[in-house]
């Protein structure tokens, strides 16, 4: 069995690496609450380690989740991060989503070590991971990623090869900002329904049988009528992930003027408290100021 590495416990690392371990590999395990690493090491072959580079010293094919961009410079190119320890042949694979620029960046110090590097973000949030069914886009060499492509695979089901460094994650933040962007107009239209009299059972079966029909709002909107907001996937993360998008969108003299309205909105309901919140709970800023709730 290979020599395996994973970094970032959180809702979609823990249960990612699970997979690794229930594949039967020999998995070192590092994150930032040292209780998560030494827990999930007794399901399997898991090493708990104290810092990043003791997971490098251990592992051919090192994978990591975490929550932004500082967080994966740090746990890489940082103090006592993979970069000390890092095999010459190792393949990394950044499964977070995080920018174009600091993943090139981290990918460069890599190749001076001759090891590879790929940004690999994943998408399908927590029953993804938990069901091993994530898709993920991929950029960086070709001949690392099908070195490690059996590993992705216990992961996940879905693989696009989207071409050279950062490429990977330049589908990931088109991606989520289509995504927050439609949660945004089906925020705005269910309130408008609701506030007007139409039962939001009814609008959404409207929804579900016309040309506005979503796989991401058949999902979400159970949840939402429920008001059952915890989370899959975090109104923080995809605020962050819509900032990163619009810092694409600058650099490439690309407009996104709904974007940047849907980032704003994801913003207030942070400034509410709700950042820890599902994404899909930002419908209650709308619904704050239309003064309804559009539940069962």
């Amino acid at each position: 069995m290979a020599q395996l590495g994973f970094l970032g416990l959180g809702i979609m690392g823990y249960p990612m690496a699970r997979q690794l371990l229930k594949a039967g590999h020999e998995v070192a395990l590092w994150s930032n609450t040292s209780a998560k690493a030494q827990e999930l090491a007794k399901e399997g072959k898991g090493a708990a380690c104290a810092t990043p580079k003791q997971v490098a010293e251990r592992a051919d094919f090192i994978f990591y989740c975490v929550g932004d961009s500082a967080m994966a410079r740090k746990i890489t190119i940082g103090e006592g991060g993979l970069i000390e320890r890092v095999r010459a042949g190792s393949v990394i694979a950044d499964c977070s989503t995080i920018s174009p620029v600091v993943s090139k960046e981290i990918g460069m110090a890599f190749a001076a070590k001759k090891a590879y590097f790929l940004d690999a973000p994943c998408t399908g949030s927590k029953p993804g991971a938990e069901n091993a069914t994530l898709t993920f886009m991929v950029g960086g060499d070709t001949a690392a990623f099908e070195k490690s492509k059996p590993y992705l695979e216990i992961m996940g089901k879905v693989f696009y090869y989207c071409g050279a460094s950062g490429q990977g994650l330049q589908a990931k933040l088109t991606q989520n900002l289509i995504l927050a962007n439609i949660m945004q107009a089906f925020a705005e239209g269910m309130v408008l329904a609701t506030k007007g009299g139409i039962p939001p059972e009814l609008m959404l079966d409207i929804l579900n049988n016309s040309a506005a029909k979503s796989g991401l709002i058949s999902f979400k909107a159970p949840y939402i009528l429920a008001r059952d907001f915890r989370t899959n996937f975090a109104t923080k993360w995809m605020h962050k992930d819509l900032g990163l998008a619009l810092e694409a969108a600058k650099a490439l003299d690309v407009p996104c003027p709904a974007t940047a309205l849907t980032e704003q909105m994801l913003r207030a309901a942070i400034a509410k408290g709700w950042g820890e919140d599902d994404f899909c709970s930002a419908i209650r800023v709308l619904e704050d100021w239309a003064g309804v709730v559009v539940q069962k």
